[in-house]
């Protein structure tokens, strides 16, 4: 094999190969002979969250550096298992389409040589580009890596740039160098922080409220600072500011001060101000600033406005986040560890996205990531992809202005990112959402901006977004359904919810409490559940998981009886010496009692009745779509007042 190298780049390309050789490595080699399976890689990256989430900024501005030049900048751990990738759509088609995607292992044992491997085995940067690759089909790329070393100096990750080998340039390790220094670094400033986490310091306070009105004031309560946004709120200049008191702004000063000594701060209260020409109304936080002595010598007061969006997102969702990791049921290893993960995340701002079947609790985990998280007194808008017609979801979504369309509201509507402007959006059944709507969704993750339908402005939000599939999201990208960036982009930090077949230990937990709670509900008798009979439960696949257990437990306390499974799997009910469900005929064992479609066709007029003929809520408790729903009841011919 002839190579294109210099001599000083020879020695560490012809120990690579040697080395590959030794491995018995083929050079016709297409994909890693290690790639993670997903629950591998599920454990892989949740292990390393601490890096990936600290190299994800650098990582972006490496991108911002190449972005459209075709390259794509990797991540992997000191092992050379890819951790996160971001980069230009057409040359991570072509990654994906070699396996270099999460999961796969780029060291020389697995793949060859190439700079994040060769880098491993080196321990310093290093560039490989054309046929200095082992493996043949790598001869397009040219890559640049860099090790990053914790602060004791041990291997943790490398950093990697690949772009087509006639763009090799000895410019780009430089770039890549100065960026894995970066992030050891910041490695190091997170290792420190840790041990100061509950320390509050004058300059965090600041950051940590860069969009807020933020005034300084001295233990007396003479102002020293504001800046502009406080400025703009209460109308004064900022020199103005100096001259004034804080009890000539808040007239509730005073106590405030004594709620501070008493219980360390004051958080997010709505407060009556003095503003230069009316009175006004903000949400005050107020932080005291200690020097080493303990005593206070200044505080720092946060004015943020009383958003007319949170009683607008209140009335538009008719409710917030209200599931919380402790009303979460269940005893299971696996499940418990996913609860772990899901919490130790719900504070990132990365975006997050789970994916499980159908009912087995993906909004219930976005909600209590979201009330687990510093944005949980923000607003929780949630909005399913699959439920909304194509033709409004873009409004829905992003809102639009006056005149923007026919039949636009003259006042303009806002989009569920601006409701949500400081909390957070959850996207369920985002393997629907169409391909032109994945576009729009990806700028405004990338650009934190919204444009509304119509508006030439765009507004800055701050939103998290937490999305959900129940698809298989690498088949979608594959068959062209979904976009590859896009994937990448929420599949940052990825949460697997395991179907309840394979939590049969926590089947019984589900039956008692959803015995108890629906029995309330409904003020019926529970019904009892013989050993035999929960056994049979407990080895039933469930294909509708949890949704299907709490519904099936609903009919059987409303028709103080026991369905037999075989009607779960879509055959006739039997009953054993029970009123029939429907007809309220006695059965003898055996008896063929009613087909499932009449079995269906009355336990939907029976959820219709107990919820007023409320389509929405009626839907949610079937656990279908209101489409289907509305399918439903033209087919089975049931009259609705809500239609």
């Amino acid at each position: 094999m002839s190579l294109r190298t210099s001599v000083e780049t020879k020695d560490y390309i012809l120990r690579s190969h040697e080395r590959c050789r030794s491995y018995e490595v083929e050079e016709n080699t297409i994909f890693s002979r290690k790639i993670l399976k997903q629950e591998e890689l599920f454990k892989k990256l949740e292990s390393k969250r601490e890096l990936i989430l600290t190299a994800i900024p650098f990582m972006n501005q490496v991108y911002g550096f190449v972005k459209g030049s075709g390259f794509f900048v990797i991540l992997t751990d000191e092992e050379g298992c890819i951790l996160n990738v971001v980069g230009d759509e057409e040359i991570l088609g072509e990654a994906f389409e070699y396996k270099m995607i999460p999961g796969a292992y780029m060291d020389e044992r697995s793949i060859g040589t190439n700079a994040m491997g060769t880098c491993i085995e080196e321990g310093k940067p290093i560039q490989v580009s054309g046929d200095e690759h082992f493996i043949t089909c790598y001869h397009r790329w040219t890559c640049s890596s860099a090790p990053v070393f914790d602060r004791d100096g041990k291997l943790v990750g490398i950093l990697d740039i690949t772009g087509y080998s006639q763009d090799v340039h000895s410019h780009t390790l430089g770039m890549v160098v100065a960026a894995a220094n970066a992030i050891e670094k910041m490695l190091e400033i997170q290792g420190y922080s840790k041990a100061l986490k509950n320390a509050k310091t004058y300059h965090e306070a600041v950051l940590d409220s860069i969009k807020a009105g933020i005034v300084t004031t001295d233990e007396c309560g003479k102002i020293l600072t504001a800046n502009k946004v406080a400025s703009d709120m209460f109308g004064y200049y900022p020199e103005e500011f100096m001259n004034l008191e804080a009890e000539d702004i808040l007239s509730e000063w005073s106590d405030l001060c004594k709620e501070v000594m008493k219980t360390g701060h004051v958080n997010e209260k709505d407060v009556n101000v003095k503003a230069r020409k009316n009175k006004l109304q903000f949400n005050l936080s107020v932080y005291p600033i200690k020097e080493v002595d303990s005593n206070i010598r200044n505080f720092i007061l946060v004015f943020k406005e009383v958003k007319k969006n949170r009683k607008l997102a209140d009335k538009l969702m008719g409710r917030r986040a209200i599931y919380t990791f402790d009303k979460i049921i269940g005893e299971d290893e696996n499940f418990t560890r996913v609860v772990e993960f899901a919490k130790k995340v719900a504070d990132s701002r990365s975006n997050v996205l789970i994916m499980g079947e159908s009912g087995t609790g993906k909004e219930l985990f976005a909600q209590s990531i979201h009330n687990y998280s510093e944005r949980k007194e923000e607003h929780f808008v949630a909005i399913n992809c699959g439920a909304i017609p194509e033709a409004l979801i873009e409004s829905e979504l992003f809102g639009y202005v006056e005149g923007a369309f026919t039949g636009a509201k003259a006042s303009g509507h806002p989009g569920k990112f601006e409701i949500a402007d400081g909390g957070t959006v959850f996207l369920d059944e985002i393997g629907e959402m169409p391909l032109d709507m994945q576009t729009r969704l990806l700028r405004v993750i990338e650009e934190g901006t919204v444009s509304r339908i119509g508006a030439i402005e765009e507004n800055v939000v701050d939103v998290r977004v937490i999305a959900a599939t129940n698809k298989d999201l690498n088949e979608e990208v594959a068959k062209g359904n979904f976009r590859k960036d896009l994937y990448y982009r929420l599949n940052v930090l990825p949460v697997v919810l395991p179907p309840l077949r394979d939590r049969k230990k926590d089947i019984p937990l589900f039956i008692d409490f959803f015995m108890e709670r629906i029995s309330k509900k409904l003020n019926k008798k529970k019904v009892e559940i013989s050993s035999d009979m929960l056994d049979l439960m407990i080895d039933y696949d469930w294909p509708g998981n949890v949704r299907e257990l709490e519904n099936y437990i609903e009919l059987a306390v409303n028709t103080e009886s026991l369905p037999d499974l075989e009607w779960m799997q879509g055959k006739t009910v039997k009953t054993v010496g029970k009123l029939n469900p429907v007809d309220g005929i006695r059965c003898p064992e055996n008896e063929i009692c009613r087909s499932l479609r009449d079995m269906e066709r009355e336990h939907i007029i029976k959820v219709l009745e107990y919820y007023d003929e409320n389509i929405s809520k009626a839907a949610k408790q079937l656990g279908i779509g209101r489409n289907t729903l509305y399918r439903k009841l033209e087919m089975y011919e049931i009259c609705c007042s809500e239609k």
